[in-house]
């Protein structure tokens, strides 16, 4: 009989995927340009909605069985799925590589005595050797990783916020966080809520290659968003909080103001290693649906070593409109594949009822790339193309009935 997974596995598994610089990172951009009085509602409301689009995505693949691109054949065909699995593969390459790159970037502030580079070797090989090991035979490891990871970050926010107070108190650092505050309140609503929302709708097409394999197919997926809701939450909060202190918005400034010298490299290296581990790893899972003869832990560990070189290229520039492009992408995505698992009670898995969801997928994609390039429009990109690709999947169900 398979051996299936825990709730605490699967809850240990997706706390740790939040703990990432790239969630700081969007928490120091929210901080950086938001009043401190407008930015905790969109902040919790988009990570609400991102973890019930998580819970409701990765059941998919613990009820049926199957990995994450796997899960989306029914949805769009044979050749759908394949497309989909083929832009996942890559837009985890490239996620791995922009986490390696950030973690590198925050080691070097760290004052580390080696160069960028080799630093994003040295994590990219971390990782590699993590992925041909399997996530089950390091299961104790990673349950010790993840302990040792969160006392770590517990005493950074609270430095942290101690290091807040203290500045709070002093009526000259006071005026001058309120003054650069005010003037870099140039953040609306939805701009907040559509970075908040980012980061889980990033991994909606990786969440089922972990949930496929659940002993209780409920429960264990729930704790999984919740696990990641509340661990990016928090993440968030501690990059608003490091906006706040005047560190230039740097996280290895904020983890030398809060004295944490080794414990910093600890956390940063242990960090982008835990999130790249399961990126890797999902990557893999995706070669495979494209070609099921592949192997993916090979592929896994073929994709942790390219990220390497796709770090030193320089994709940090391009790091905020990648996630932009992957919720254009996945988004809509995941509501078709919501609308057609949920709602349609006898499949088809005919060529028209794919080409429509295909279409009802483009829609939504189109319409979050006219919106992305209004600015700060009604509901955000993601929303109106979650929306937009469900009503539209919906439209068939309507007219067939």
């Amino acid at each position: 009989m398979e051996k299936r997974t825990g709730l605490f596995s699967n809850g240990i598994i997706w706390f740790g995927v939040a703990i990432s610089v790239s969630e700081i990172e969007a928490g120091i951009e929210i901080g950086a340009a938001s009043a401190a009085n407008a930015l905790w509602l969109p902040l919790v409301l988009g990570h609400v909605l991102g973890g019930i689009m998580l819970f409701f995505v990765g059941l998919i693949g613990a009820r049926v069985r199957l990995n994450a691109m796997e899960t989306t054949t029914s949805t769009f065909g044979k050749y759908g799925s394949k497309f989909f699995a083929a832009l996942n593969t890559f837009q985890l390459l490239a996620w791995v590589a922009v986490l390696n790159a950030q973690g590198a970037s925050a080691l070097a502030g760290l004052n580390l005595p080696i160069s960028f580079a080799l630093t994003c070797v040295i994590l990219a090989v971390l990782i590699a050797i993590w992925v041909y090991v399997g996530l089950r035979r390091s299961a104790n490891v990673t349950t010790v990783v993840m302990a040792a990871l969160t006392v770590l970050l517990a005493i950074l926010s609270v430095k942290l916020f101690g290091l807040g107070d203290i500045l709070a108190v002093s009526p000259t650092s006071s005026k001058i966080a309120s003054t650069a505050a005010s003037a870099a309140a140039t953040l609306g609503f939805w701009n907040i809520f559509e970075i908040s929302i980012a980061m889980p709708i990033s991994w909606l097409p990786v969440i089922s290659d972990y949930t496929k394999d659940v002993e209780k197919p409920v429960k264990a997926t729930a704790i999984s968003a919740v696990a990641y809701t509340v661990a990016s939450l928090w993440m968030y909060i501690i990059g608003i909080e490091i906006a706040s202190l005047g560190a230039n918005n740097n996280i290895a400034q904020a983890i030398l103001l809060a004295g944490l010298g080794i414990p910093g490299i600890i956390i940063v290296v242990l960090s982008t290693v835990t999130t790249n581990f399961l990126a890797a790893n999902s990557a893999g899972e995706s070669a495979k649906a494209i070609y099921n003869k592949l192997n993916p832990k090979i592929a896994g560990v073929v994709v942790s070593i390219l990220s390497a070189a796709l770090a030193i290229s320089g994709i940090m520039e391009h790091y905020i409109s990648f996630l932009y492009l992957i919720a254009s992408v996945f988004a809509p995505m995941a509501a078709v594949l919501l609308v057609s698992f949920y709602f349609v009670k006898n499949r088809s898995e005919t060529l028209g009822f794919w080409l429509w969801n295909i279409f009802a997928w483009f829609g939504g994609f189109v319409v979050y790339q006219i919106a992305e390039h209004v600015g700060s429009v009604f509901l955000g990109p993601t929303l109106l193309a979650v929306i937009v690709s469900a009503a539209l999947a919906s439209t068939r169900i309507l007219v067939k009935k």
